[in-house]
């Protein structure tokens, strides 16, 4: 008997997984999903008159992620012809692609001026937003949980953790990243939720709100991204990091690279590189950048050792 139920409920759990695993493949459906629950609870926490305030924020919030986008686009857009040629050398013009690019283009432009124009003229008359009155507090928390979760702004992160250069992350800011928003993410609904327990909010809102922002996001963090970046620190801590006298005494350039380190590594064969330019190295070939000296297979045989460290 006992084996019977622990079977269904294990044909249970497995068909929930699976379930849960496709929600979160759907990335825009999940991640508007928790910015809408967040918003609530902010609404319910944060505001005495809620009413549709998340739902007019959200809205506000998506046009002005459209806005970023579009713009974004035209920063990094390289190919400004309006034209598509048969072919990358050919100067013979297809006309049915190119004339379905311009359509597109322009449909893009217009769309984004419409949209700005109409932003503008909303916060400008305040017409219909009588009952839309967000605290500052309200607005700073839902605009930093909703860039944290939103594509567009979590994939400018990577580039803002290395303008300021922390060392701790050894120029692997694209890992580090997912980890840092989505524990921030995960981390800022709990609050919300611990605050609002003693409250008299429905409680199935609060279940809801808890698998959804804490629950799932938790076990897409734990199997997806945290074993990324746990992965790659465990393969660079064979290589130690290289003390600054080191670094001077190879005249501090990273031989991949050419650039000055102040951070770097050193393989077996006493080379020092970048930590980055080491692990890109390691991705294409599994021997030292300078002497060819096999790296890979030293790492394999030392797997069950105590790595190496300062």
């Amino acid at each position: 008997m006992w084996q019977h139920i622990g079977k269904l409920l294990r044909i249970l759990y497995e068909r929930i997984d699976r379930a849960e695993t496709v929600f979160l493949r759907m990335k825009n459906i999940s991640v508007m999903t928790n910015q809408i629950l967040f918003l609530k609870m902010a609404d319910l926490l944060l505001l005495t008159k809620p009413e549709m305030t998340c739902l007019y924020t959200l809205m506000f919030y998506n046009v002005i992620t459209y806005c970023v986008s579009y713009i974004k686009e035209l920063i990094e857009k390289e190919d400004w012809s309006p034209y598509i040629t048969l072919t990358e050398r050919s100067k013979i013009k297809h006309l049915a692609m190119s004339a379905t690019k311009i359509v597109l283009e322009w449909t893009k432009a217009v769309t984004f001026v419409v949209t700005l124009t109409f932003v503008l003229l909303v916060f400008g008359l305040e017409q219909g937003l009588r009952n839309y009155r967000p605290s500052t507090f309200y607005t700073v928390i839902t605009w930093i949980y909703y860039s944290a979760t939103e594509k567009v702004f979590a994939d400018m992160f990577p580039s803002i953790f290395k303008f300021f250069r922390v060392e701790v992350f050894e120029n692997m800011e694209e890992l580090y990243a997912p980890v840092i928003l989505r524990s921030f993410a995960i981390v800022a609904s709990l609050f919300h939720i611990l605050f609002l327990l003693p409250t008299t909010i429905s409680w199935r809102f609060l279940i809801v709100a808890s698998y959804a922002n804490i629950y799932l996001r938790s076990k897409e963090l734990l199997q997806t991204f945290a074993p990324l970046l746990q992965r790659e620190q465990q393969f660079l801590n064979y290589y130690r990091k290289a003390t600054p006298d080191e670094i001077l005494r190879f005249d501090d350039v990273c031989a991949v690279c050419l650039c000055n380190m102040v951070k770097a590594r050193i393989t077996p064969c006493n080379h020092l590189f970048h930590i980055d330019c080491l692990r890109r190295c390691l991705k294409i070939s599994d021997t030292c950048p300078l002497c060819k000296r096999k790296l890979k297979l030293e790492y394999t045989s030392m797997i069950g050792h105590p790595p190496i460290g300062d």
